[in-house]
């Protein structure tokens, strides 16, 4: 793909769905004593998707397998919507389509595993994490430079915001 036709798919997005573990997370799954979870999160990744926030672009987490970590950083972000348990994930899009009224050629998706095949295969812009699995990355539509859970989201939100234009009005409001 050429980097007009790159920049071409990704003007065109209203909507970012991201999987979770592997994406916004580096795919570590900790569990303390009590059975409970932690997941390492990146900062620079939640201020991505703030800042798309900010410039009218809605962000969903789609994830197939649930988790108490999720939807308090999902809080902190500013993500729309949390979908957890979700298998497969392309069930979940004439749901978002409708009550987002975008179509599947206006929404990203962003993976990294075998479970994110279907749902890659029916957006308009597919991407995939640096250390995503290799059948993944043959189907996406872009590969990040850096790994998930280490900045890859922030790399697509900035991605998102240039192409369209709005990244100079998001800084706007961190120079204020």
């Amino acid at each position: 793909m050429t980097e007009e036709d790159l920049l071409k798919k990704a003007r065109r997005i209203k909507l970012l769905l991201l999987d979770v573990d592997g994406v916004l997370t580096d795919g570590r799954i900790v569990y303390d004593s009590k059975g409970r979870d932690s997941k390492f999160f990146d900062v620079h990744d939640g201020l991505g998707v703030y800042m798309l926030r900010i410039a009218g672009i809605h962000t969903i987490l789609i994830t197939a397998k649930g988790s108490h970590t999720i939807k308090p950083r999902a809080r902190d972000m500013g993500v729309d919507r949390v979908y957890s348990d979700v298998y497969p994930k392309s069930a979940i899009l004439d749901k978002v389509s409708r009550i987002y009224k975008v179509s599947y050629e206006e929404i990203c998706f962003v993976g990294d595993d075998l479970v994110d095949l279907g749902i890659m295969q029916r957006v308009g812009f597919s991407v995939a994490v640096f250390n995503a699995c290799a059948e993944i990355k043959d189907i996406a539509d872009y590969i990040t430079k850096s790994e998930g859970g280490r900045g890859a989201v922030r790399e697509v939100a900035e991605l998102l915001l240039k192409s369209q234009e709005k990244w100079d009005t998001v800084l706007q409001r961190y120079r204020s």
